[in-house]
């Protein structure tokens, strides 16, 4: 890939840094074994390993800079969060625009939905990645709770 401009190459490098981070310093992958999920209609129907999720962890793990942090790329209803970014859409109202299995899908694996997007995915099945460092192997960036804990907080924004 050849990069023409350098806001792009910022972007891109930023990017990459922050969704390092995420993966490095997530707590996810603790031993956690990976549940496997079903692609249906362009969404998960339902909850990962059945579990429930708490829109108010949900929002920790969305803010939290090692953990979902969502803000480095969305613009979200969070006034004292001081900055958001704009790389992806803003998240306002997204569960007006989304189902909860759509939401699902979305976290877990926008690449199922959008192969070229820049989002990571947050619950892919490690035994599916490439080129991951040793001391990640095996681990995926949120566990399972983690990801229904935030789609329960997504699911507040209407």
């Amino acid at each position: 890939m050849q990069i023409k401009n350098i806001s792009t190459f910022v972007i891109l490098t930023l990017l990459t840094l922050i969704v390092g981070q995420v993966a490095a310093d997530s707590s996810a992958g603790n031993g956690e074994a990976f549940v496997d999920w079903k692609v249906t209609d362009l969404a998960i129907q339902g909850p990962l390993a059945g579990l429930e999720g708490d829109p108010r962890r949900g929002r920790t793990v969305v803010i939290t800079p090692t953990k979902g942090n969502c803000l480095a790329c969305h613009v979200m209803p969070i006034a004292e969060q001081e900055f958001h970014g704009t790389i992806g859409p803003p998240l306002d109202g997204v569960a007006s625009r989304y189902t909860e299995a759509q939401l699902r899908l979305v976290l877990v694996d926008m690449k199922q939905l959008n192969p070229t997007t820049l989002m990571p995915s947050f619950y892919k099945n490690p035994a599916e990645l490439h080129r991951v460092a040793k001391r990640y192997q095996g681990k995926t960036v949120l566990t399972a709770q983690e990801i229904e804990d935030v789609v329960a907080y997504l699911e507040t924004l209407k």
